[in-house]
């Protein structure tokens, strides 16, 4: 019996729901219908604050509309539709659920005017509703848009917005929002003035725009709060400025650690010049391509981890290459600098046309997952995810390398071959497997650094050209095969590269940093931090 008993007053509950909303939906219908029935603008503007007067967010669809001059009365049966015009005909739709109801030609519809007056109104009415709406994200785009477009229509809806508003950080954007509509109001200047400091707090780019406005307009105390408000911004601004360069520099730092580490263990374990390092890091933008079409005509579902998938693949993929070099190749011409340099740009040419060949000399397409989409504000810095996440990556994978340097017996052999050639052959050191494992990690960390790099680059034939005297900048400058110097490097550069930029441009600052980099090189030929050693001190 209980059972049934809250079987029945759930039945009950549900019924007395779907007749409320019914009822609504039939009240909203009600007063949409008098449309048919006006015969001025005024008694348009009467219909439109009826619907608004409901808070319904389901009559944004007719009122806009309505703004739009989309609202149509049917002759046969006096019914209001929202229309749009067809090849011939005007399709109708259902003013409130927006479903299709059939067309019509223009001499069976009458279209509802409206005047300028009027679409003030309903414009002012849609933002009381979207100010009333229970989702937060609506009320902050709304509060937002009526700061980047005051109007003194808006103070009074404001007004009751802010009076009902309960989150804190909306309120205050809604505050923000009235303090700019006073602004370009006829207010007394006392409250202008307190506007200006509401504005003057929030400090960010919209707000020294809209107080530019105001100084050049306005005259005697308001113009001087203005002047001294943006003069405040623009002084916060420059210490945020700062701080978007520096994170820019991180950012670039990051990409140039992960180009440069796998560059920095093959030139210091085997003083081999791998002009050929650019396309590893090509080969593992193109796995990713790869990887993503599989997954798009296939797996669908799988997307946001086709880079996870991706990461192995590209280290098997330009590891593998990376050893077919060196056991086909680069053996064979161990201390020959300038033949290894000629022999491995010709295999970056061979590579770079076998791309072309098989993928075409175009740009490849390689989405972003949803995880790496998108991005946040802390204060007046903007971050992208996917700049964020490539650094974590790029830290991570100097992690690992660091920890198999160090902390593994196979580390130890590479950093033994480094130090003494011949002492670690003679203890028995088999150094031309350690060479061609080397090289064959080295070229596997580039590959993964091409994952990381399909999200901010373009994927084509070119990609590694931009990376390898960047790399080579990186490593001299750190210190040749010295990891520590490789990320001390590369985020000195990438943070001196983007302070120089906006004064010197992007190629001249390249310049001035190679000029730079000479100069040091000049004092301290080891880079930053130099190898120990008997064969690298001889």
């Amino acid at each position: 019996m209980k059972i049934l008993h809250a079987i029945g007053l759930t039945l009950l509950f549900l019924l007395t729901t779907l007749s409320s909303s019914g009822a609504a939906e039939a009240d909203l219908r009600a007063i949409i219908a008098k449309f048919a029935t006006v015969t001025d603008f005024s008694e348009t503007g009467t219909v439109v604050q009826e619907l608004t007067a409901t808070g319904d967010p389901a009559v944004e669809r007719p009122l806009a509309a309505l703004a739009d001059g989309n609202l149509y009365i049917r002759t046969a049966d006096s019914m209001v539709f929202v229309g749009k015009e067809g090849d011939e005909n005007i399709q109708l739709f259902d003013p409130l659920s927006g479903e299709a109801a059939g067309e019509a030609s223009e001499d069976d519809i009458t279209k509802i005017s409206v005047n300028n007056t009027l679409r003030r109104t309903i414009r002012d009415a849609l933002g009381t509703l979207t100010l009333g709406s229970k989702d937060p994200t609506v009320r902050i785009a709304a509060a937002d848009t009526m700061f980047k477009t005051p109007d003194a229509a808006n103070i009074s809806p404001l007004d009751a917005a802010i009076a009902s508003e309960s989150v804190a950080s909306v309120k205050a954007l809604l505050e923000q929002a009235r303090a700019a509509s006073i602004l370009v109001s006829d207010k007394p200047d006392a409250d202008k003035l307190a506007a200006i400091a509401v504005i003057g707090a929030r400090g960010d780019r919209s707000a020294v725009s809209l107080l530019t406005s105001v100084e050049a307009n306005a005259s005697g105390a308001v113009k001087e709060a203005a002047t001294a408000a943006i003069a405040g911004i623009n002084s916060t601004l420059a210490f945020w400025d700062a701080g978007q360069n520096i994170w820019y520099g991180i950012s670039l730092g990051s990409v140039l650690l992960l180009a440069a580490i796998g560059l920095a263990i093959t030139f210091g374990v085997m003083g081999v010049i791998n002009m050929a390092h650019g396309e590893m890091v090509m080969l593992g933008t193109y796995t990713t391509f790869v990887v993503q079409q599989v997954i798009r005509t296939s797996f669908p579902g799988l997307f946001d981890w086709s880079l996870v998938i991706a990461l192995p693949l590209a280290f098997l993929v330009a590891g593998l290459v990376g050893l077919a070099i060196e056991r086909g190749i680069i053996r064979f011409l161990y201390g020959r600098p300038l033949e290894t340099l000629l022999a491995t740009w010709g295999v970056s040419l061979s590579l770079q046309q076998a791309v072309r060949t098989i993928f075409g000399p175009t740009n490849q397409e390689v989405g972003n997952p949803s995880w790496m989409s998108g991005s946040f504000d802390v204060g007046q810095l903007a971050i992208t995810w996917n700049r964020l996440w490539i650094l974590v990556f790029a830290l991570t994978v100097f992690g690992v390398l660091l920890y198999v340097m160090k902390r593994t017996p196979w580390g130890l052999q590479m950093r033994a071959v480094t130090a003494n050639r011949r002492m670690a052959a003679s203890m028995g050191i088999r150094t031309p497997w350690v060479d061609a494992l080397t090289f064959a990690l080295g070229s596997g960390i580039a590959g993964i650094a091409g994952v990381a790099l399909s999200q901010i680059d373009n994927v084509s034939p070119n990609l590694g050209r931009g990376y390898i005297i960047d790399s080579f900048m990186v490593v001299v400058f750190g210190g040749v095969g010295n990891l520590w110097g490789t990320l001390v490097g590369a985020f000195s550069l990438g943070i001196v590269n983007k302070f120089l930029e906006p004064y010197a441009g992007a190629v001249l600052g390249k310049i001035v940093v190679l000029v730079l980099i000479i100069l040091f090189i000049q004092k301290r030929p080891r880079g930053l931090f130099a190898l120990k050693g008997r064969a690298v001190e001889a």
